[in-house]
């Protein structure tokens, strides 16, 4: 079975693209719990990278995927930006289910590129977390996952037989 761990970056200066020292921090004591990875990708801004590498992680390569928010994603928030909230936008709105699709077939690749028990670190954005979940298991309610993600947070995708089975949070 292959795993693909996705979480959201560490905590940022409050004015600056950069992680803040307490970032780093936190970054670094989740790192300590961490196995090793075949592969690391993140979004190309400086506080995604900047997290794998305090979590102890070298970058393999970044993807523009995992930074691009854009506007016309319909997101209402009543859930506190959680799980529910990326399911009923994917399903209702078109901006949204392109996107969410886009990231499907993205970790999809990732997941068969994967040696056989292999796994994968993916550092992106809040929203992006949620939604990825929700566009790698599209079928599955995963609204026991809750609320939003929050800084270093995310969820662990199981993938088995060519398709994702399974999605754990991570909470810090």
């Amino acid at each position: 079975m292959k795993t693909i761990e996705i979480r959201r970056h560490s905590i940022r200066s409050y004015s600056g693209q950069n992680l803040s020292q307490a970032g780093v921090q936190l970054a670094r004591q989740l790192g300590k719990d961490m196995t090793g990875f075949e592969r690391v990708v993140t979004s190309p801004l400086p506080r995604a990278i900047q997290t794998a590498v305090a979590m102890g992680f070298a970058v393999n390569e970044t993807a523009d995927l995992l930074a691009r928010f854009e506007q016309g994603l319909a997101i209402d928030g009543s859930a506190g930006g959680g799980f529910q909230d990326y399911s009923y936008a994917v399903r209702n709105n078109p901006a949204t289910a392109q996107f969410a699709q886009e990231l499907a077939d993205f970790y999809q690749k990732l997941a068969q590129d994967l040696p056989e028990d292999g796994s994968a670190l993916v550092i992106n954005h809040s929203g992006i977390v949620e939604l990825s979940a929700v566009a790698c298991l599209p079928n599955e309610n995963l609204d026991h996952l809750g609320g939003s993600i929050h800084y270093c947070e995310g969820v662990r995708l199981k993938w088995n037989n060519g398709a994702f089975t399974s999605a754990e949070i991570l909470r810090v």
